[in-house]
């Protein structure tokens, strides 16, 4: 089996999620859970299934679809946010 995150452009609301997961649910071996508020789909499929067949069905149910390239998939930042961090807060907000 494998993993792999795509990102999803379109979803407005949860109906819009449940719609893809349930697309991508229907192909043979697929297993996926899609993130609305991260805009990610995490699929996991057999070898028989290719990662352009995902991107398809997505895109066949009116979204947009993006394999996540290799590294670090878009719906798992690093630890540290992958932002550099936020500059100390004044004094004044801390009281």
């Amino acid at each position: 089996m494998t993993v792999a995150e795509l990102a999803i452009g379109g979803m407005t609301c949860a109906s819009c999620a449940a719609r893809i997961e349930r697309k991508l649910n229907r192909l043979d071996g697929v297993s996926a859970a899609v993130n609305l508020a991260t805009e990610t789909a995490r699929v996991t499929f057999p070898t028989t299934v290719r990662a352009e067949d995902l991107v398809s069905a997505v895109e066949r149910a009116g979204y947009t679809a993006l394999l996540a390239p290799g590294g670090q998939p878009p719906g798992d930042p690093p630890a540290w946010g992958g932002y550099p961090p936020p500059p100390n807060p004044p004094r004044s907000l801390l009281n």
